[in-house]
């Protein structure tokens, strides 16, 4: 059998477990859009805010949701997966088979990353549809940036597998590498509503960096070549740093 049909098998397993499980389909494809409801049911929110620059508030965290699902699927999703089949000797049993462990390790970027842009399109569709927000005005530069910081969280989560040796230091590394990226994207503090020097640094860190390039794209305007550059930067480099210190066994 050729090794892509196990690679399509290993990506099929990889899917029915993910759905298998409670807690990520919540954290990862619910939430993100629970907190957008939660929020934009405050009158306050609905009204046009000048610290927003004129947008309301509901408009303002629409791209934070979509940023939310791929932060806590890189961040606590995939590392804690990845770290529990290296505990449990799978990788290690997998290298004797015709299946290699990268194939294991795709199938999981595949699965987070399909998820972050399912929670991606439910955030859009549900702050258009409940609150009237406006679809991305640069489509073509929104779907580009939202490709880009999934990439970036994704390979900051292979990072976190590489140095976590149990899933209990997954767990811990992932969640304290969670809100400081939380902070970035803006889930306390829209970045257009951040000081302007808290927003220039916020804007060197790749969900920084997300967050503005999908600020502009929601506005209409091409994403800024600056953004995006981060968000390419930071994904080669942890994607070097990935590939030279995860180890399968």
């Amino acid at each position: 059998m050729s090794t892509d049909v196990f690679d399509t098998a290993v990506l099929r397993t990889e899917l029915r477990l993910f759905r298998r499980e409670p807690g990520a389909l919540f954290w990862m494809l619910v939430f993100p859009t629970l907190l957008l409801v939660i929020l934009g049911s405050i009158p306050s929110f609905r009204e046009a805010d000048a610290a927003y620059g004129g947008l309301r508030p509901v408009d303002a965290y629409v791209p934070v949701a979509v940023l939310l699902g791929l932060t806590v699927g890189g961040l606590q999703g995939m590392p804690q997966v990845l770290t529990g089949y290296r505990e449990r000797g799978i990788l290690r049993r997998m290298s004797v088979t015709p299946v290699r462990p990268a194939a294991l390790l795709s199938a999981q970027m595949a699965v987070c990353g399909g998820a972050a842009l399912v929670s991606a399109l439910l955030a859009l569709a549900v702050g258009r549809l409940a609150f009237d927000v406006a679809l991305p005005g640069q489509p073509l530069g929104y779907l580009l940036a939202l490709l880009l910081a999934v990439l970036a969280a994704l390979s900051l989560g292979a990072v976190l597998s590489a140095l976590s040796r149990t899933t209990k230091i997954a767990g811990a590394v992932g969640s304290a590498a969670l809100f400081p990226a939380m902070f970035c994207a803006g889930v306390w503090l829209p970045v257009q509503a951040m000081p302007d020097l808290l927003g220039r640094v916020v804007g060197w860190t790749p969900f920084g960096a997300a967050a503005q390039a999908l600020n502009e794209a929601a506005a209409g305007d091409w994403p800024g070549w600056s953004h995006l550059a981060v968000l390419v930067a930071w994904t080669v480099l942890l994607t070097a740093a990935a590939a030279r210190w995860f180890r399968w066994e």
